[in-house]
């Protein structure tokens, strides 16, 4: 009876302790963003009183970190100033920073072209809970570019288009590249590594079954990986092919969501959706297709290294183009 008054005591204490240091964090969060804000915006106010020319962030902004980094430590050299100024620039509206979301977070955030990307990868980092770490590696990986669609207007409803990508880049299964693998090996890869299929996969889904089993009154089948996808409520079905697309995949698939519908859909459940994940696609047997006709279809490559960067923005701009002129 002591030994549980004590367990029971220490988990209460425990919660107290980790909900205390939690809360502290956040306050310190908040108060780091918004003096490094306050900090780039007066050195940005400075620029705009006539200091704006290029030796500005040479000598000045140099002689400022000197005197900071002298008065208070590390944490104030030029190259953090240089991102506190950059910071209040793709930030000028303080109320609207996103307090879950660290320095380090807002830093990579800041370096983005426009306030359009910005937001998709801040509200994916959100949703997501994507570590500094995880939002680099969308960033690299050219997430926001890979996107079907984008929902740009807050009114407009979630579709599949704004949550699937075209390619998909699984880098991180770790399988080799030289050599052909299997669809088995690659599926074995995936629930290995299912905590990052998921970030890599989009936002709202969650892991179902692997290899379900569905019986019909004459057959058996099997369905390589089924997710749910909560944010537009239907199953999601995933055939997995490690060579070039074929007709007969797409018919296997459209199979698999019409008995999946039939057999496994709930009440409330929007209608199945179905994904063929392939090495290589031929964009003719796309384009004349049941893939080019329905909205619960689709067919997105993979690659299972990290593409050049130059190379990724190639193979990105032509399923783009494609996509725009089969559904214009």
């Amino acid at each position: 009876m002591q030994l549980q008054h004590n367990n029971t005591i220490f988990n209460t204490i425990k919660e107290l302790i980790v909900l205390s240091r939690q809360r502290v964090y956040r306050m310190a969060n908040v108060t780091l963003l918004e003096t490094y804000w306050h900090i780039g915006k007066l050195i940005v106010e400075d620029e705009q009183h006539g200091n704006a020319k290029a030796e500005y962030g040479k000598a000045t902004l140099k002689n400022l970190a000197a005197q900071l980094t002298l008065e208070f430590g590390k944490g104030f050299d030029d190259s953090n100033l240089r991102n506190m100024r950059l910071f209040y620039k793709a930030f000028p509206i303080r109320d609207a920073l996103r307090h879950e979301l660290s320095w380090t977070h807002y830093r990579l955030l800041s370096k983005l072209e426009s306030d359009i990307k910005r937001n998709y990868y801040i509200n994916e980092a959100i949703i997501a809970n994507w570590n500094c770490r995880e939002l680099q590696r969308q960033i690299n990986t050219l997430s926001f570019e890979r996107m079907l669609q984008h929902n740009t207007s807050t009114e407009a409803p979630l579709t599949i288009h704004n949550v699937i990508k075209d390619p998909y880049i699984f880098e991180f299964l770790g399988l080799p590249t030289y050599v052909k693998n299997t669809e088995y090996a690659i599926e074995s890869a995936i629930i290995e590594h299912i905590q990052q299929f998921l970030l890599e996969f989009g936002k709202g889904f969650a892991f179902v079954a692997r290899q379900q089993h569905i019986v019909t009154d004459t057959s058996d089948f099997y369905i390589d990986l089924v997710f749910y996808n909560y944010l537009l409520k239907c199953f999601v079905i995933i055939d997995l092919k490690t060579g070039t697309l074929a007709h007969q995949d797409i018919g296997q698939i459209d199979m698999y969501v019409r008995m999946y519908d039939d057999l496994k859909r709930g009440e409330g459940d929007n209608p199945t959706i179905g994904i063929l994940l392939c090495s290589e696609k031929d964009e003719a047997i796309v384009k004349y297709s049941v893939l080019n006709d329905k909205n619960n279809l689709f067919a997105s490559k993979y690659a299972l290294y990290l593409p050049k960067e130059e190379e990724l923005k190639q193979l990105i701009e032509e399923d783009r183009l494609r996509f725009e002129l089969d559904n214009n």
